[in-house]
């Protein structure tokens, strides 16, 4: 049998404690004790004994004594004469180990004199609770199970180390118990979304992740070329138009929860690879998903937090519905109104040339790339000045039917959609509407689009000939929307960077 391969030093691991640890695996090999075992059965993980018998006095586990068999990294040594102490954790739970000499057996001892912080071990033995009222394992044997060659940090501070948390994350998660409970919740998160949809008749579908034109949003792609096929391809920024092909299909009611793939900048609420959920309903228009969103994410919290008022920073977000609304005009009157560098007012919105001046003024990068789109020059005005202040929960409506080439024009008001978008915690966190379901209007938005493609717009939308022909097949009236799953888990979890949410996040190459 192969030996194990033992890592290679690194700068964080200084050559003497490697070494150390490198000899006190030749001692267990000295001992005759197996270094990698192929198995451990265990009847309880630590974390498990600790939440059920926390509450168990001391009489009361000597007098039914409870056999267990579990396993964890080792957190702690401290050695006595002929007995001594470890800790041992799964992670989430940390569980006292007592052990003498004269009831593990010399080899045993002599096994626990040998470890290092951080190797894994198997225990068996009966708890116990300590002079001290500790609840503790009384061993009766140990079985090595994995060396840690490179020792645990002890800390987590100041931005290397935190940088160092998302390059290495089994380290977070070894040494950071809250870490652990960050990604559960999230799990949770995604579990309770998939029974509120599948209780109310919706059907879960997988849609392709390569996709011959990236549609379905406006985001720049990543592109990865087929050599059988001979073909380009894109990850998919979005699965919308297949979902509504499904639609077409005759399916009223479907949902995905999946990765997209944009090919954009790195910020705290962006990473280039993401998980959405999105979900279309037919017979429906976009108000009667914004109250199933209310009803959604106010049970989620309640759910997954125990409470309907979740922190946020210094902030709490109250997730009771009904959420605030308020159109995109609205939203850049309001939070211009006491803001030093001048109010805009509902008049100078339809006015190209004062909003062209108070895109400038409130730092819009290049506002006269967008003469011509007073629809986009809202957008990216709200963008300014709104995003970050719209802290509680609150539906922006009314969107300009120019940056929205998917939704249903407004029927008494063609210049706007019925588009909305859920914000809390100055972050967007929801997109939906009414679906264009008119096939000659939508061939006219895509050519629309692809003019301003030509124009250097890189994330306007390519035309998609296959989902116009869908269309033209018939579409029911339909609504649809897609919720950022990192982003949810960043507000229910208060964490303010989406790479905290993200088990494994894309960072630049070191060196």
């Amino acid at each position: 049998m192969a030996e194990p391969e033992v890592p290679r030093e690194t700068p964080d691991a200084t050559a003497d404690l490697v070494h150390n640890r490198k000899e006190n695996l030749e001692r267990l090999r000295g001992l005759g004790v197996p270094v990698a075992p192929v198995e451990f059965p265990i009847t309880a993980t630590v974390s498990e004994l600790v939440e059920k018998h926390r509450n168990a006095t001391g009489e009361e586990l000597e007098s039914r004594p409870i056999p267990l068999a579990t396993a964890g990294r080792v957190l702690a040594l401290r050695t006595a004469g002929k007995a001594g102490f470890l800790d041992l954790s799964d992670g989430r739970g940390r569980l006292q180990v007592y052990l003498k000499r004269d009831a593990v057996g010399d080899t045993a001892f002599e096994l626990y004199r040998a470890l290092d912080l951080g190797d894994w071990l198997g225990v068996e033995g009966e708890l116990f609770r300590t002079r001290t009222g500790e609840l503790s394992v009384k061993a009766r044997s140990l079985t090595f199970l994995a060396k840690c060659f490179r020792p645990l940090p002890e800390k987590w501070h100041g931005l290397k180390d935190v940088e160092r948390r998302y390059r290495q994350r089994y380290l977070d998660l070894a040494v950071n118990p809250e870490s652990r409970e960050v990604f559960e919740r999230r799990a949770a998160i995604v579990r309770y979304l998939r029974r509120f949809l599948d209780g109310r008749g919706y059907l879960e579908v997988e849609t392709p992740m390569m996709q011959p034109i990236a549609g379905g949003a406006v985001a720049r792609p990543f592109v990865t070329h087929h050599n059988a096929l001979d073909l380009d391809l894109f990850l998919r920024i979005a699965p919308e138009l297949y979902l509504k092909r499904l639609i077409v299909g005759g399916i009223p009611r479907v949902y995905e929860i999946n990765r997209n793939f944009r090919n954009e900048g790195l910020s705290t609420r962006h990473n280039p690879e993401f998980t959405m959920l999105e979900f279309y309903q037919a017979y429906a228009r976009g108000e009667d998903l914004m109250l199933l969103t209310e009803e959604m994410l106010s049970g989620l919290s309640r759910e997954v937090t125990g409470s309907l008022a979740t922190p946020w920073g210094d902030a709490r977000i109250d997730w009771t519905p009904p959420f605030r609304r308020l159109t995109m005009r609205e939203a850049v009157v309001e939070c211009t109104r006491d803001d030093p560098r001048g109010a805009v007012r509902f008049e100078d919105l339809g006015d190209e040339a004062r909003l062209l001046e108070a895109a400038a003024r409130y730092g819009v990068e290049k506002p006269d790339r967008f003469r011509g789109r007073k629809g986009k020059l809202l957008a990216e005005l709200f963008e300014a000045v709104g995003e970050e202040r719209l802290v509680q929960p609150t539906f922006l409506h009314e969107f300009p039917t120019e940056i929205s080439p998917l939704a249903r024009q407004k029927p008494d008001d063609p210049e706007w959609a019925d588009r909305f978008e859920l914000y809390a915690g100055g972050i967007e966190i929801a997109n939906g509407f009414s679906e264009l379901n008119d096939p000659a209007e939508q061939a006219a938005r895509f050519r629309r689009q692809m003019e301003e493609r030509a124009r250097g717009d890189l994330e306007a939308a390519p035309y998609d000939e296959d989902y116009v022909e869908a269309l033209e097949h018939g579409m029911p009236p339909t609504a649809g929307e897609g919720v950022g799953i990192d982003r949810l888990a960043m507000l229910l979890t208060d964490r303010h960077s989406i790479r905290d949410v993200i088990l494994f996040p894309l960072l630049r190459p070191r060196g």
